[in-house]
């Protein structure tokens, strides 16, 4: 095994994984997957947002070892500079830090309505107030960086961290058929058009189906 390894959980089910593992691939760091699986007590509460504390993502490189998935984007930054997960004028690298923050930090409301569900299709989902209230802040965030930055991703030409934390919301929208401006439908497309995001949901339709309880509507 490598001596670079990220532990992640189902690609299907798991945002956080999910934002971790595109952050290490658009750094381009060789690494190996440990995947834990399901039936893991701790995995299934901490995908059905029961959890204490994020178990994964957990990137181990050589001797170190960094968990949550702000600490892996802003270490990957450092050892891979030259990657571009944050852009490189100061303002827009602030700005980025900032949105970062934000999906890290809140859309609670988001994430028990719409849980993440590669597999799922849910036309016509009833949207509760507060998860809408979610919605239209992260539309007004991508609106607002699409103008700022001239798009076709929220900061410019070259995708970005913010591409790798805003990327299972785009799954989410797509799994709920939430309805998006002109704009924010096309930043979806561009987002699931990256061949990183591609592979991770190829993968995703490959795993079995093990989590009955996560197709419930919360």
């Amino acid at each position: 095994m490598s001596q670079t390894t990220l532990t992640i959980s189902s690609k299907t089910y798991s945002s956080w994984s999910m934002r971790g593992w595109l952050l290490a691939r658009f750094a381009k760091l060789p690494f190996d997957e440990v995947v834990i699986a399901l039936d893991d007590p701790a995995m299934r509460a901490e995908i059905l947002l029961l959890a204490p504390s994020m178990l994964v993502p957990c990137l181990q490189h050589g001797k170190i070892k960094v968990w949550d998935t702000l600490a892996i984007g802003e270490y990957l930054n450092e050892i891979k500079p030259k990657a571009g997960l944050l852009p490189s004028d100061g303002a827009a690298r602030a700005h980025c830090r900032a949105i970062c923050g934000e999906m890290h930090s809140g859309f609670g409301a988001l994430r028990a309505a719409l849980p993440m569900n590669l597999k799922g299709h849910f036309p016509g989902f009833k949207i509760w107030a507060r998860a809408q209230a979610d919605i239209d802040r992260i539309t007004a965030i991508w609106e607002s960086c699409l103008d700022t930055y001239g798009g076709p991703y929220l900061f410019g030409s070259h995708r970005t961290a913010a591409e790798a934390m805003y990327a299972p919301v785009v799954t989410r929208f797509m799994t709920y058929d939430v309805p998006l401006s002109p704009a924010c439908t096309a930043y979806c497309e561009t987002v699931m058009a990256l061949p990183e995001v591609q592979e991770w949901v190829d993968a995703a339709k490959l795993e079995p189906e093990e989590v009955d309880l996560l197709d419930m509507e919360f």
